[in-house]
């Protein structure tokens, strides 16, 4: 099952208010007051570098779509 093939409704009902709270009880228990900030610091970096990367590959591609462009026209 692929995300693609979820129902929109049942994504909308999935977490409500008080799975929302029970969820964040357990992450606070599980990991603790102290190590929150540093995953949150982790993930800021994580998500950061994935766009600087995201990006780079964006203008590479779009650097060498210039330059076959600059070939295929005719110099006149």
């Amino acid at each position: 099952m692929t995300i693609l093939s979820i129902s929109p409704v049942l994504l909308n009902s999935m977490f409500t208010g008080p799975h929302m709270i029970w969820l964040l009880v357990i992450v606070l228990v599980l990991f603790g007051g102290k190590k929150i900030p540093e995953l949150a610091k982790g993930l800021g970096k994580g998500i950061r570098e994935f766009n600087d990367a995201k990006d780079g590959i964006k203008s590479e591609i779009e650097s060498n779509m210039k330059d076959k462009e600059k070939i295929q026209s005719p110099n006149n």
